[in-house]
């Protein structure tokens, strides 16, 4: 599948080298708002073409359109997209606003056309081993945990106001990941809890070349939920950009075991079972360490591009990604107004890849 990737940012280059081995697509332009960027990056991956976010959408050889632009300009990308007929893989979340996610997916309906939005994490060999070691059954899976806490990204990153922008802050920007994994593995959420708020109004650039500025934080940069799915599962999450340690942790616990993930920001890693003791104070853990497997940013564009080639859905879809918009949103809002935010949308189940699925191998042609 022919595509075009708009927005050379930073994180262009993780999708442009590991697209670049994957044979089922082919990146054929980049565009950007800055053009000699989009030409540097299309340059230095071999990419035939290069302009403007326009020049790619125009492009007569383009079948499906990866949006790495800001939080911001998503819904806006990924609507110009399918007007010109192009099916969308949009880099999370979906948009800012329910209503424009919701315009986005009404549009792409009309046109016969998939839309597809990260995190594709969740469809590494690390999270699936996860979702699978949960799925083979942990004694009914009535518990979740998520935490991931940092200082946030401003030592390292050069231009960090939408982290701290609509669209951004930790439940956002970092948040889908934990957040789909616990509706991949507990199903959709009915409702949420939550409390927070910010532990600084202003925070300063300190990398690039607008080291020392200084600009507001207009999102919650610390938040604790309480969800409630479905299933009658439940699942807490901590999401914070205001902690001086860094912590990881996703958990899905049942009677009879309890699966600790591997970092669902990440493709692989260690996955640990804990068995319930068979004894008292005798503990079961079993260890797996899963190989990435040449999996990396992209792999959700190689499943839509199979699914598409063979006419069967793909996994990490528009509706999937709607639904984790609207949870996150509801965090947020819980975290400014108190109490609990009910949830309207749901998914379905969503199939697991088969085991052996690689990225590296040609199915499509």
């Amino acid at each position: 599948m022919r595509t075009g990737l708009i927005g050379a940012g930073n994180i262009s280059d993780q999708y442009l080298t590991h697209l670049a081995g994957y044979p089922d697509v082919e990146v054929v332009a980049v565009g950007d708002i800055d053009v000699e960027r989009a030409r540097a990056q299309a340059e230095k991956y071999g990419v035939p073409d290069a302009g403007t976010a326009q020049d790619v959408l125009a492009h007569p050889d383009v079948e499906l359109i990866v949006n790495l632009t800001v939080p911001t300009a998503h819904a806006d990308v990924d609507l110009m997209a399918l007007e010109a007929g192009k099916h969308i893989w949009s880099e999370k979340p979906l948009a800012t606003s329910l209503e424009a996610a919701r315009g986005v997916l009404d549009l792409a309906t009309r046109k016969g056309l998939r839309v597809g939005c990260a995190p594709d994490t969740v469809l590494g060999p690390g999270i699936q081993t996860t979702l699978r070691l949960v799925r083979e059954g942990i004694g009914g899976a009535v518990t979740g945990l998520a935490v991931m806490q940092n200082r946030g990204p401003d030592l390292w990153h050069p231009s960090i106001e939408f982290f701290y922008g609509p669209g951004g802050g930790p439940v956002l920007d970092i948040g889908p990941y934990y957040l789909t994994s616990l509706v991949l593995g507990l199903g959709p959420v009915t409702s949420v809890t939550a409390t927070g708020g910010r532990a600084r109004l202003e925070r300063t650039v300190h990398a690039g070349p607008r080291q020392g500025s200084v600009f507001p934080v207009e999102v919650p940069t610390h938040a604790e939920a309480l969800l409630t799915h479905a299933s009658g599962a439940t699942s807490t999450a901590i999401f914070s950009f205001d902690s001086s340690r860094t912590r990881r942790v996703l958990e899905f616990g049942g009677v009879d075991a309890t699966i600790e993930a591997s970092d669902p920001n990440t493709f692989g890693g260690r996955v640990t079972r804990h068995g319930a003791p068979v004894v008292r104070g005798e503990e079961i853990v079993e260890v797996v360490d899963v190989d990435p497997a040449g999996a990396g940013r992209g792999i959700g564009v190689v499943d839509m591009a199979r699914s598409i080639a063979a006419g069967t859905p793909h996994r990490a879809t528009g509706e999937l990604a709607y639904h984790v918009l609207e949870i996150m949103l509801a965090i947020n809002r819980a975290v400014d107004a108190g109490g609990t935010v009910g949830i309207d949308s749901t998914v379905a189940p969503v199939d697991l890849l088969p085991e052996g699925w690689s990225p590296t191998a040609a199915l499509v042609g």
